[in-house]
């Protein structure tokens, strides 16, 4: 049995489940980290040493590393499988990067401050939406014009950027309204994959 290791409030476990249900690829998940511990457990640290979510468990073989189960979950499911055009692929893998390195990492503190912390700092949340206003007017731009991140097809970049997105335009902060963004959200929100990993308030 296929089991998924993750709280569903985690934007990293969302984009866990949004591939394996837009795969139809049956899974148990197990609620971890936050609230429900488990992530300090010696049987889960054997399984991930990092002691985060989310972790997938597949007949013996352990995964982690919320890009890289994407990344597992498209190369054996036939409706996620990468375009065959080494360049389309490239573009997959750049904005995969792009979301974990920049898009997603610039509005981290405004996260925490708004949801972890008991007294929010004004001048932390500020920085990191301006931060993020930039990252966020990168992609509204590559959007425009476009239904989906890379080519002309529904992609694991999709998922990523599309959880990454979910975050952003659902933190109560005020942003610059990005039309071909927020477009392309609302196209990828009613997707019947996206229903359970978008389906969740952030937390």
């Amino acid at each position: 049995m296929r089991k998924l290791w993750g709280r569903l409030t985690s934007v990293n476990v969302q984009k866990a489940v949004w591939a394996l249900d837009e795969a139809g690829l049956a899974y148990e998940r197990i609620d971890a980290g936050g609230a429900h511990g488990v992530v300090d457990d010696p049987a889960y640290r054997a399984k991930n040493p990092n002691g985060l979510v989310p972790t997938l468990e597949e007949d013996g073989f352990v995964l982690w590393e919320s890009n890289a189960i994407l990344r597992y979950v498209a190369a054996t499911a036939p409706s996620l499988t990468p375009p065959a055009d080494p360049r389309m692929r490239a573009h997959i893998e750049q904005w995969l990067d792009w979301q974990a390195t920049s898009f997603t990492p610039a509005m981290r503190d405004a996260f925490w401050q708004l949801y972890r912390s008991a007294n929010p700092d004004r001048a932390v949340i500020d920085a990191s939406v301006k931060r993020t206003e930039a990252f966020a007017a990168i992609l509204d731009a590559h959007l425009t014009g476009r239904d989906y991140a890379v080519g002309g097809g529904f992609s694991i970049a999709d998922i990523a950027l599309g959880c990454a997105a979910h975050r952003w335009l659902n933190l109560p902060a005020e942003r610059v309204e990005r039309p071909a963004l927020r477009r392309w959200y609302d196209r990828l929100a009613a997707r019947p994959g996206a229903a359970r990993a978008l389906g969740e308030p952030i937390s």
